[in-house]
């Protein structure tokens, strides 16, 4: 990915909105044409069309006409990229919160001292 933050930027963009993410569920079970995807959307096909040209453009999803029917399928890159990126967020937050605790490990029981205790 030649620009993978806004690469990374246009998936999060795309995964943002409920219906889009209804389609690329959908599509986890494999590819579907565009009326197969509109049929348990309650909007029109032309907006239908609107969400599945965002899912294209950040590349999440990839279509093929063949005759009069336009196929979609996952394109797993994209999602792959936004998986490494969440990880590596959750790794990070999981050793700040580790040495958290180490601290306040080190700092006693953590409980609160009674009113006029002193602590060790």
């Amino acid at each position: 990915m030649p620009n993978h933050q806004g690469s990374l930027d246009q998936v999060f963009h795309a995964l943002a909105d409920p219906s889009r993410r209804e389609i690329v569920e959908r599509l986890a079970g494999g590819p579907a044409s565009v009326s197969e995807l509109a049929r348990p959307l309650e909007m029109s096909l032309p907006a239908v069309l609107q969400h599945l040209q965002v899912l294209e453009s950040s590349g999440v999803v990839v279509s093929e006409k063949t005759g009069r029917v336009r196929t979609c399928r996952l394109a797993p890159a994209a999602l792959r990229a936004a998986e490494t990126w969440l990880g590596a967020q959750r790794t990070a937050w999981e050793r700040r919160l580790d040495r958290l605790g180490d601290v306040l490990a080190s700092h006693g029981s953590g409980e609160p001292a009674a009113e006029g205790e002193d602590r060790p």
